[in-house]
């Protein structure tokens, strides 16, 4: 029997993997695609996405391959980076087909075993219910709450598994079988995108305008070739429908008055404003992350970074309750704390899709936006959200990273995946899975994703119950 099956090698599934696997639990990562997909798709990384990769010593391959920019965008309005309280005041321009190339690298020297080609089909409770008649979809993860174990049924044969993570993006086979709602607002626009090369591009590596036809982007990512993204005012193309080349110059050419001479596509797709998310992330031994849990317009770039930090969430709660150390209640904390985090992305996203709209009073809104994201407290407001530093969970915010007395830096102490216990008095730690720091400030239990778990004014008690899955 496997420990933990996530079913997806996207950047959501690869960082969940590596959490729990520096945890010690067994992985096994299976993923329909036969081989890592050579499509860039999503382009960035947040401060907050650096500073988790950091915090696991996994953050200096991203930084030699990315490009840091000091600044992103509100729907299409400036947004400065560069004043935020991180270590990594800015935007990491590094497409997603090389995040997972690191990821995966990183995965397979931790061990975890990644089988492609493979798709799941099915699900059926496990060992705790052998004998039972096997549910229908949707019924099979409330049946599996009360078995030891969930079965998937794949391409390559059933698994049994203690769980099952779906991490298997905005169409989840995952989400599906568990009959897990996802509801939502369905798309009001369809934009077509292509990573092409321009005989006459744009003087500017990262062009966003917006016009009365509609809006469109030119965005250097890398060298040799740009990403061109149009969006035409009120049109929507169905997901049946067939887009390809020239469908993009076409729709460019009536947005932008212009192809910028582009020729030698690598890549067409689509997108659109469709917002939905899962009404819960957990149902039984079954969870969800990243696009399989919350989809939305990539507006801000928020897509890809809410999945890492889901996975951070979640990984070492479910490597605790795997190995016996905490009760499966611990689960239920995912969603209460990361469920909110989704909702607010749906929300500013939604923002962003009103304000790129086209029209007069719209024109005036955003006039007026951009005035106040002009101001310090605004941008700062605005920026903090966007790139997840100001998230909360029961405690308070993350814990920021300091340099301490020894010559070392507070992160480097979570690379093991262990919390930390700042600067209490006595031995309260004895036999515990922790590590201890002196001289780093106030009292504090620090969390393995770096949120507090104990403050001193909680008192010696609650700090002996907040140790005891370490122990």
């Amino acid at each position: 029997m496997e420990d933990v099956v996530i079913a997806g090698a996207g950047p959501t599934g690869l960082m969940l993997a590596c959490e729990l696997r520096l945890a010690g639990v067994d992985v096994l990562v299976v993923e329909r695609l036969t081989e890592p997909t050579r499509d860039s798709r999503a382009g960035g990384l947040h401060p907050r996405s650096l500073e988790v990769l950091d915090q696991r010593g996994m953050l200096d391959p991203f930084l030699a391959e990315g490009r840091p920019l000091p600044g992103t965008r509100f729907a299409g309005l400036p947004l400065d980076l560069s004043g935020l309280p991180t270590r990594y005041p800015f935007l990491l321009v590094i497409v997603q087909r090389r995040i997972e190339r690191l990821l995966e690298a990183r995965a397979r020297e931790l061990g975890v075993r990644i089988r492609r080609g493979v798709e799941v089909t099915g699900l059926r409770p496990g060992s705790a219910s052998a004998g039972a008649a096997s549910p229908t979809a949707g019924a099979a993860a409330a049946a599996s709450a009360a078995a030891e174990s969930v079965v998937v049924e794949t391409t390559a044969g059933p698994v049994e598994t203690r769980y099952l993570v779906g991490c298997d993006g905005g169409r989840s086979v995952v989400r599906r079988l568990a009959g897990i709602d996802f509801p939502g607002t369905p798309a009001t626009t369809t934009s077509i995108l292509g990573d092409v090369e321009l005989a006459d591009p744009p003087a500017e590596q990262f062009l966003i305008q917006r016009t009365p036809r509609g809006n469109f982007s030119v965005l250097g990512f890398e060298e040799g070739w740009r990403r061109v993204i149009v969006e035409e005012a009120g049109a929507t193309v169905a997901d049946s429908t067939a887009i390809g080349f020239e469908d993009l110059r076409a729709m460019l050419i009536r947005v932008a008055g212009t192809d910028f001479g582009m020729h030698s596509p690598r890549w067409i797709s689509r997108f659109t404003d469709v917002a939905r998310q899962a009404a819960c992330y957990r149902s039984g031994r079954v969870l969800l992350a990243g696009d399989a849990a919350h989809v939305h317009s990539p507006a801000g770039g928020q897509g890809l970074n809410t999945g890492l930090q889901d996975a951070f969430n979640l990984g070492w709660k479910l490597a605790l309750v795997v190995r016996g150390s905490a009760d499966e209640e611990l689960l239920d904390t995912y969603h209460e704390e990361r469920h909110p985090v989704g909702a607010r992305v749906l929300s500013n996203t939604r923002a962003q899709s009103a304000l790129s709209a086209p029209g007069a009073h719209v024109d005036a809104l955003r006039a007026h936006v951009g005035d106040m994201l002009a101001t310090p407290d605004a941008n700062r407001k605005i920026a903090m959200m966007i790139t997840g530093l100001d998230i909360s969970y029961g405690l308070g915010p993350r814990v920021p990273d300091r340099e301490l007395p020894d010559g070392t830096r507070l992160f480097e102490h979570l690379r093991t995946g262990r919390p930390i216990l700042a600067d209490v008095a006595g031995e309260p730690v004895d036999g515990c899975l922790v590590s201890e720091l002196k001289g780093s400030g106030e009292p504090l239990l620090i969390r393995p994703d770096g949120y507090p778990a104990w403050v001193e004014s909680l008192g010696r008690e609650a700090l002996s119950t907040a140790l005891r899955p370490w122990r």
